[in-house]
């Protein structure tokens, strides 16, 4: 087992969920958290949920780092609408999250990684940072000399998950076009995500 694919592994068992919903989770086995004493159950204070929220969402984006993340809820904050609803614009906007949305890849792990390799363009330019943010019919596409890898191919056959309404993807070029920002009812998350608690929790 990749020292990448075990990390992934222990997000799932430290949460309790299958987070991105993939059948090999260990979860799916065993539902309950690692540990001499993880199959105890108690119930969560209101600040245990709130932390779990936050945890699961960061989590599901490849364990985005606490001070970026709190970047993204202060910048959802200042913007209008609806708090929680900004918060996962903003990570969906994400171009690793646009990447893997759009089955070039099969994990958002590997999508940071595709990137940092220099493998992705937006709009004809090569961008090899993950967190850049995509903007509403930005085309991001795979550069020509890496669509042999077969990683890709595995990706964009598989029947695990679908491309979801808000992204196009076309696996015979190779591109994908970003048509709008999602609402939370829109992104097939795998697990009940709950924006609203995370907004709870750095508000206290």
């Amino acid at each position: 087992m990749s020292k990448r694919q075990s990390s992934k592994y222990k997000i799932d068992r430290r949460l309790g969920v299958n987070l991105w919903g993939r059948p090999k989770s260990p979860i799916n086995g065993r539902d309950y958290r690692p540990g001499q004493h993880g199959q105890r159950r108690r119930k969560p204070s209101d600040y245990g949920t709130q932390l779990s929220a936050k945890q699961k969402l960061k989590g599901f984006y490849g364990n985005i780092g606490e001070k970026r993340f709190r970047r993204y809820y202060d910048d959802a904050v200042r913007r209008k609408g609806d708090t929680g609803e900004n918060l996962i614009g903003l990570l969906e906007s994400r171009l690793d999250a646009v990447v893997y949305r759009s089955k070039f890849v099969p994990t958002v792990f590997a999508s940071r990684q595709f990137i940092n390799h220099g493998h992705i363009n937006v709009n004809g330019r090569r961008v090899n940072i993950p967190s850049y943010e995509v903007k509403e019919g930005d085309v991001v596409e795979i550069r020509a000399k890496s669509r042999e890898i077969p990683m890709i191919f595995e990706a964009s056959e598989s029947v695990e998950r679908e491309v979801p309404e808000y992204i196009t993807a076309d696996h015979n070029k190779m591109a994908a076009t970003f048509l709008r920002i999602p609402a939370l009812g829109d992104v097939p998350y795998a697990t009940k995500m709950e924006p609203n608690l995370v907004i709870e929790f750095y508000s206290r």
